[in-house]
Formats: structure tokens, sequence, C-alpha cells
């Protein structure tokens, strides 16, 4: 026999949950004249054989005939026949602001970056988001279904997948008219807009964005391997940034110097570096512009450095850490053109 209940609530915040049904299984019945309270910040949806019906906003309500419409019509026979008791359940929506809730990017996003490196960069991000529910029956009826309660955890995922498809269009439109060094720049706007492309899908769900906030964005700092894996890079650029990996393990390494590189920056400079210095490497020396520097058959570690764009101590690094080969006469060191190729190349 299904239980009768006079007072029908849900006296908790409701923090994490964002739906509540009452009861939370089995059958009840209600009767005209009991008592409905809704508290601040939440809404109270009527269902009746898994329709919705009718919707209460908060404070007490004494259920009756005049305010429940939609249920006493359905009912109406066993109304008429003496009777006050009615089955239904009570779905409890908070309708408060859900803030702070994290969004980031598990897989780097691929945006155009021409002129600069690869051609194309690889950005990180991370940042929060908030919502609210705006229309409680419809979030009931579309997403939480029969569910006797249904946590904050649950729609999160989704949630952060539609933003981070709409991050993904926003940078790739962004590009076309900024660089990467920009983009990064925009963190406001590119929230803004993020924002705005979100609201149809969200309400779609019953849902409203309220805010988006981009936290931090930057370059990935994805090796080589990786970005291979990913069909990003050529056999010529994969090999220059083989070389650049190398370069900074060398760096990591105990015994090494102060760092040749600060991680490959998603293509957004060494992938120039190298290539350069590749070219250069097959020119033969020139008399150009005051300035210009082309690379002989024998170098210091300071030409070398010169000729690479970095300090003579990561040449020197390099060398005692074997993966650049030179020749020490006396107390200095020097370098054939044939060792620095091999060394790019290796």
């Amino acid at each position: 026999m299904a239980r009768i209940f006079d007072v029908i609530e849900y006296p908790v915040e409701m923090v994490d949950e964002i739906v509540h049904r009452f009861p939370e299984s089995g059958p009840a019945d209600f009767r005209l004249g009991s008592q409905l309270i809704v508290r601040e910040a939440q809404a109270a949806v009527f269902f009746r054989d898994g329709n919705a019906l009718d919707v209460f906003g908060p404070g007490r309500h004494t259920l009756t005939t005049a305010n429940l419409p939609l249920i006493t019509q359905t009912l109406q026979n066993l109304f008429t026949s003496g009777k006050t008791v009615f089955p239904a359940e009570v779905y409890f929506v908070s309708m408060r602001e859900f803030p702070d809730r994290k969004w980031g990017t598990p897989q780097p996003i691929i945006v155009r970056n021409p002129g600069m490196g690869l051609g194309v960069a690889l950005l990180q991000g991370f940042g929060t988001y908030s919502f609210q529910v705006k229309d409680p029956q419809q979030f009931v009826t579309q997403i939480v279904g029969a569910r006797s309660s249904y946590p904050l955890s649950a729609i999160e995922e989704r949630l952060r997948t539609i933003l981070l498809s709409k991050l993904q269009d926003v940078l790739g439109e962004t590009a076309v008219r900024r660089s990467v060094p920009e983009i990064i720049g925009l963190t406001e706007e590119l929230g803004a807009a993020v924002r705005a492309k979100a609201q149809e899908d969200f309400a779609a769900l019953g849902l409203t964005l309220k805010t988006f906030y981009i936290g931090n964005l930057k370059p990935s700092e994805k090796s080589a391997e990786e970005l291979r894996a990913m069909g990003m890079l050529d056999v010529a650029t994969y090999t220059q940034l083989q070389a650049a990996d190398a370069m900074r393990d060398a760096a990591q390494n105990p015994s090494g110097g102060a760092g040749l590189t600060a991680g490959i920056g998603a293509g957004m400079g060494i992938g120039n570096l190298m290539g350069q210095a590749l070219q250069q490497g097959t020119q033969a020396p020139s008399q150009g512009a005051a300035g210009s520097f082309s690379m002989p058959e024998v170098m210091t570690p300071a030409e070398a450095a010169q000729l690479l764009r970095v300090s003579e101590a990561d040449v020197l690094a390099a060398i005692q850490e074997g993966s650049l080969k030179a020749k020490k006469i006396g107390n200095t060191y020097r370098i054939s053109r044939q060792a620095l190729e091999e060394f790019l190349k290796s």
C-alpha cells in the first residue's frame, strides 16, 4: 500500500545535488490539503505516470484543485467519487548557481600558426565556469529521468565536453586573424565568445551558462615523439625536433649546463631555430651585411653558440654530456662544421 504524505519537503541545501525525488523510492499518495514546502533556490516539479504536470516555486503551498489544475483534470473521476488522495512524485530541483566548476584541456587544441615554427601550435588551458538550472521541468524531463537523485558530478563531464568543443571553435576562428602570442593574451575575449557559443547547448538541457573564465592558456610542451604520433610532423621536422629534445634532456642532466631549450613550445620557435641552423650550415661563407654569421669549417664554443642562438654554457654542457663532438686543445674546445651538423641531425 502506498504511503500518504501530508507534508512534502526536502530540507537540504543541495550543494552537490541538482535534483532529488520525493519519495526516493516506492509509490506515494498525496492528499488535497497537504502542505508542499519549497525552499529558497528550489523548485518542485510534480510528475504522474512519467509526465510533468505542475511546477511550484519557493514558499508554502496548500495543495488544492485551484493550484493543481493539471493533476485534478487527470483525476476528475477520482475527485467526483469523493476521494481526495492522488498518486504522484515530486522532484525538488536546485535553482542556485553552481560556481567554480573546473574545466581543462585533457589533450592540446591544435590551431594554425602561420609563419612561426611548425605553422601550427598546440594550446592547453584551464579555468572555471558556473551554471544554473533555467527550466526545471525541461531539465528533469530531458536529463534526470526516473533517478531518485541527480548529483552535480553526473552532468559535469557533459558540460565540459560542450565547453571544450566551443573553445576549439573559438580558437580556430581567432587564429585566422591573430597570431598565437596574441591569442594567448585574449583570455577575457575568448571566454566571452565561448560563453556566447555555448548558451544554446546549455539551454537545450534546461540550463544557463552563467560564467566561463580562462585561467591560463599556453603552448603545450609535447615532445617530438608525441607530436609525430599525432600526425603533425614530417620526417625533416621530426629530425629537427628530436635534436631539440636531446639538447633539452642533456641540459636537464645534473652534469649538464643551464638548459639549451625550455621545451619545444608546440613549435612556436624551435622549428625555426633548427631549420635556420641547418640552412645556414649548408651555405658557403659569405660577406653579408654587418652582424650576419655563416657556419665556418671550425668553430669555437662561442661561435657555435652564436649560430645556434643559445649561450656558450649550453654548448659546453652538450660537449661535456657527449652529444656534441668537439676537440679539446689545451683548455679550449674546437667544433667542426661536420660535428655540429651531425649533432643537429642526431
